[in-house]
């Protein structure tokens, strides 16, 4: 896990991103507009707030769409999702990471709610789901 240099954000699965948003906006944080990745099926926002790591509110797309959000929702219910990493080389991280048990759930694609930078969702046996965004 060499590769990883930093912590991006903390994703948590939510069925609603304006009602779970609600609480952390009551309490100061600040709400990014809502993205939508068609190739995730998801929807986006981010949670901001001074001396605390960002938040991802990840949301499926539509209700019952084929998201892995979605089927995280159904089994286990809201809740943290991934951590996200900051990675220069996300081809040389999948690949690092592979070698150390890591699927990766799909080959990088460039993300709307990220700016356009490649991202890559990996699963660990032990670790569990991991996110890295290319910040090079």
């Amino acid at each position: 896990m060499r590769h990883l240099k930093s912590v991006n954000h903390i994703g948590y699965a939510v069925r609603d991103i304006q009602k779970t948003a609600r609480y952390y906006i009551d309490a100061g944080w600040v709400l990014s507009e809502i993205f939508e990745e068609e190739v995730q099926q998801t929807r986006i926002a981010f949670l901001t707030k001074e001396g605390f790591p960002k938040i991802e509110l990840v949301a499926p797309l539509k209700d019952g769409s084929p998201s892995p959000v979605d089927t995280y929702l159904q089994k286990i219910g809201c809740g943290t999702y991934h951590v996200c990493y900051d990675v220069d080389d996300i081809e040389q991280a999948v690949e690092d990471l592979f070698d150390e048990g890591f699927r990766p759930l799909f080959e990088p694609v460039e993300s709307v709610a990220m700016d356009g930078h490649e991202i890559c969702y990996l699963f660990h046996l032990h670790l569990g789901l991991i996110e890295l965004v290319n910040t090079k």
